[in-house]
C-alpha cells in the first residue's frame, strides 16, 4: 500500500491540538538590511528531507551554496513523522527553515501554524510546474510550497499474459471476462478503497469538495450525486461478473493483490509507482501505461499526491528559505532528484524528456498524473475515508445498492465533520 496514503488517510485528527505553536505575529522573521530592500543571509539553513532521499539535495546544495554563499544544512527525517517532529522541534528553535510533506498535510500543517505562505513568486517559476501539482500546494487561495515529486496509481500488466494494454476499460473487461478462470484473474484493484475508487467515480463526475472561489468547500460533497452513482455502478459490475475475487475486499485486498500478480496469476492491476519494484524483483516482465479511458471515455481521474517544499512558520529566514524552495524545485535539480532517486518531479519540459520519457513507468505515471486531481487537502477530508470505505464494501459484496451506500456515506461524511471540526 502507498506510504502516502497511509499516513494520509489520519490526517486532521490532531490538526487544531497545537494551533497555538506557531509564532506570534509580532515575531521577527527575518533580520532586514540597512537597505531595506533585501533581508540579510543568514549564516545557515536548515533542511529536513525524507529518509534515504538526501543524496537528490546535495547536489542542489552546493550549487546553491555557491550562488548566494549560504551554507545549507540538511536531516533526514521519516517522512509520515516529519509535522510531529516540527511540533515539538520547532518552538524551541531546533527545527528547519524548510521541509518536506505530502500536500493532503499542508491544511493541518496551516492550522497548527507549522508553515508560512509563499510570497511573490514570479509567475515563470510556477508555470514550470503541472497545474495540478500547483493546485496541491494551495490552500485557502495562498500557495504554501512548490511541488518536489508527484504519484498515482496507473496500469500495471504482465507481459507474458498481455502484449499491450487496452485501449478502454470497454475492452479491458471483455478480456478480463474471458482471462478470468480458476485463479487466474484478467485485471484486478482495490476498488474498496477509495483512493483507488476516486479514479471511477471521478471520471464520471464525482468529487469530494465542490469549489467555491477556489476554495474547497466542505458542505458540498459529491460522492452521492449521478455521476459517483453511475460510476460505483462500473464498479460493481467487475464484482456481480465474478472477475475480482471475494478475498481483495477489505483490509486484506492490497495484500491478496500483490501476491496473486507477483505468481503471475493476474494480467494486470491498477497499482502506483512503489509497486514497481517489488513486482520485478518478483520475477515478472511489467509494462506500464497510463489507465486506460472510461467507456463515456473519459480519463480515469486519480488521486494524484504531491510532495512539496515549505518555508516552516519557525524559520526567522523566510526569504532566503523561499530562495532555496526556489532553487531545489528548478528543472536542473528536479531532473538530478529523479535521477538520483526515481522520484518523479511534476515538472512539464521533464514529462517528455529524458530521462522520464526513456523509463515506461515513469513516463506513465507523469501522464496519468496530468489526468489526475490532487487529494483534498484540506483537515475534513480524514472524514472520508472510513464512511466511503464502508460505502464501497457494501457495494462489493452485494449488501447494498450503489446509490443507497452513497448517500449513507455522505450523511455520516457530514456528521463526522460537523462532530469534528
Amino acid at each position: 500500500m502507498n506510504k502516502f496514503l497511509k499516513f494520509g488517510i489520519s490526517l486532521g485528527v490532531a490538526a487544531l491540538i497545537l494551533s497555538g505553536c506557531g509564532p506570534k505575529d509580532d515575531e521577527p522573521t527575518s533580520t532586514v538590511s540597512k537597505s531595506g530592500d533585501v533581508p540579510e543571509k543568514p549564516a545557515k539553513l536548515v533542511v529536513w528531507e525524507d529518509q534515504d532521499k538526501g543524496i537528490a539535495l546535495e547536489y542542489a546544495i552546493a550549487s546553491f551554496e555557491e550562488k548566494y554563499g549560504i551554507e545549507v544544512e540538511y536531516k533526514e527525517v521519516d517522512l509520515a513523522k516529519m509535522r510531529e517532529q516540527l511540533r515539538l522541534d520547532g518552538p524551541t528553535g531546533s527545527g528547519p527553515d524548510i521541509y518536506t510533506i505530502p500536500h493532503d498535510n499542508i491544511g493541518p500543517s496551516v492550522t497548527e501554524g507549522l508553515i508560512a505562505p509563499l510570497t511573490d513568486i514570479d509567475q515563470n517559476i510556477l508555470n514550470a510546474f503541472t497545474d495540478s501539482s500547483i493546485e496541491a500546494m494551495t490552500y485557502n487561495g495562498q500557495l504554501y510550497g512548490l511541488p518536489k515529486t508527484t504519484e498515482t496509481p496507473v496500469f500495471i500488466y504482465n507481459k507474458a499474459h498481455m502484449q499491450s494494454p487496452p485501449e478502454t476499460l470497454d475492452e479491458l473487461f471483455e478480456f478480463a471476462k474471458d482471462f478470468t478462470k480458476g485463479d487466474q484473474y484478467g485485471f484486478l484493484s482495490l476498488w474498496d478503497n477509495y483512493y483507488f475508487a476516486h479514479g471511477i467515480l471521478g471520471a464520471y463526475g464525482g468529487y469530494v469538495f465542490g469549489d467555491t472561489d477556489g476554495v474547497p468547500n466542505r458542505e458540498d460533497i459529491g460522492l452521492d450525486n449521478e455521476g459517483a452513482i453511475e460510476g460505483l455502478e462500473f464498479i460493481q459490475k467487475w464484482y456481480k461478473e465474478g472477475l475480482f475475487p471475494r478475498g481483495i475486499v477489505g483490509e486484506s485486498g492490497g495484500a491478496t493483490i500483490t501476491g496473486l500478480f507477483s505468481e503471475g496469476k493476474v494480467a494486470a492491476v491498477m497499482d502506483g509507482p512503489w509497486a514497481f519494484q517489488g513486482y520485478r524483483d518478483a520475477g515478472i516482465d511489467i509494462g506500464v501505461a497510463p489507465l486506460p479511458p472510461l467507456p463515456n471515455g473519459e480519463r480515469i481521474a486519480t488521486f494524484s499526491g504531491v510532495k512539496g517544499w515549505h518555508v516552516t512558520s519557525f524559520s526567522n529566514n523566510k526569504y532566503w528559505a523561499q530562495k532555496l524552495v526556489e532553487h531545489i524545485t528548478n528543472e536542473e535539480n528536479a531532473k538530478y532528484r529523479f535521477e538520483s532517486t526515481a522520484e518523479i518531479p511534476p515538472v512539464k519540459s521533464l514529462i517528455d524528456s529524458s530521462p522520464i520519457s526513456e523509463d515506461e513507468g515513469s513516463r506513465a505515471v507523469a501522464l496519468q498524473s496530468q489526468y489526475g486531481i490532487p487529494m483534498p487537502n484540506i483537515p475534513e477530508m480524514s472524514e472520508v475515508w472510513a464512511p466511503m470505505a464502508s460505502a464501497l464494501q457494501l457495494v462489493a459484496t452485494d449488501q447494498l445498492e450503489p446509490e443507497a451506500a452513497l448517500k449513507q456515506a455522505v450523511e455520516q461524511i457530514h456528521a463526522n465533520i460537523e462532530a469534528n471540526h
